[in-house]
């Protein structure tokens, strides 16, 4: 609608409030649906975690009689944690995980930033299509590629050695992709003022770039620490010596060896997982701050 001012100039009216109230009113919805949905991811996750938590805490006999058991108990004891930390096997499972995932980390963020600057400033032919094989790459599953991975090492001699877990998983795409789009989005003018003073493309790297990526370099550093962590296959494929397995691979015959005592595996689990919640209780807003300043673009 429109009025007629005065002066015969035909003037906009001014905005209704019902369209205010409406736009308030759909902006609570979507607020109350996005909470529904965030209370009922949470607790997806969090009744299994708590679940693990209880049974742990319970007697083998007690877990072995079911669900109600488990609840019902009110006195809970240590006995399968201290079976673990005892037994020595978690400690060296430990050491190896740390050892590998570590290992992993520094490779990855060294030569993952390397490769992404080249594709941010680097202008070279095929430059696009090697970008577009990479973004592919991180369609293939890593199962897929297990068994040349293994003829791989085994033709190198490199089974049955921490290199065996670190070195197939220092090619990270999606960690040369997060650096790219964090470099794509720096800009040039510091890059261009440093090559008038004389600076080198390995001094600008060493220098300005990086020191200006902690970000990103702690949220890849966390990311593939986590991943290394977890991964299951590549150690189990490619380790055969008990003193060398990973928590995984040991959780794995944990669970094959104990059978029926469901406290111990539960226990052995939590365990596992313990270093991982530490690390992203003390890190969650540098994996948060990383994500988000990668300045992923459409």
């Amino acid at each position: 609608m429109s009025t007629l001012s005065a002066t015969g100039i035909t003037a906009a009216a001014p905005p209704s409030r019902q369209t205010g109230a409406g736009l308030q009113s759909q902006s609570r919805g979507f607020t109350i649906a996005s909470r529904v949905f965030l209370i009922a991811f949470a607790l997806l996750w969090l009744v299994p975690t708590l679940w693990a938590l209880k049974t742990s805490f319970v007697s083998n006999d007690t877990a072995s009689l079911g669900a109600s058991a488990v609840l019902k108990d009110t006195s809970p004891t240590f006995h399968s944690y201290a079976v673990l930390l005892q037994s020595g096997d978690i400690w060296n499972w430990y050491l190896a995980s740390a050892i590998t995932a570590v290992g992993t980390v520094a490779l990855t963020v060294f030569f993952a930033s390397m490769a992404g600057y080249a594709l941010s400033r680097l202008e070279f032919r095929g430059r696009k299509v090697v970008f577009l094989l990479m973004v592919v790459g991180i369609m293939v599953p890593t199962q897929v590629l297990i068994v040349p991975i293994f003829r791989e090492l085994s033709s190198m001699h490199l089974l049955n050695t921490y290199w065996s877990v670190i070195l197939p998983q220092v090619p990270a795409v999606v960690a040369v992709f997060i650096f790219k789009q964090f470099f794509d989005g720096l800009p040039k003018e510091m890059e261009e003022a440093a090559r008038i003073d004389g600076a080198g493309f390995w001094r600008i790297y060493r220098s300005i770039i990086m020191p200006l990526s902690m970000p990103v370099i702690s949220a890849v550093s966390i990311l593939t620490f986590v991943t290394v962590w977890n991964n299951l296959i590549l150690p189990l494929f490619t380790l055969s010596n008990p003193k060398l397995m990973t928590i995984p691979v040991g959780l794995a015959t944990v669970q094959g060896s104990y059978g029926q005592r469901l406290a111990d595996i539960q226990a052995s689990a939590v365990l596992g997982a313990l270093p991982l919640v530490v690390i992203y209780f003390f890190f969650q807003r540098r994996i948060i701050e990383g994500v988000a300043g990668t300045g992923v673009k459409g």
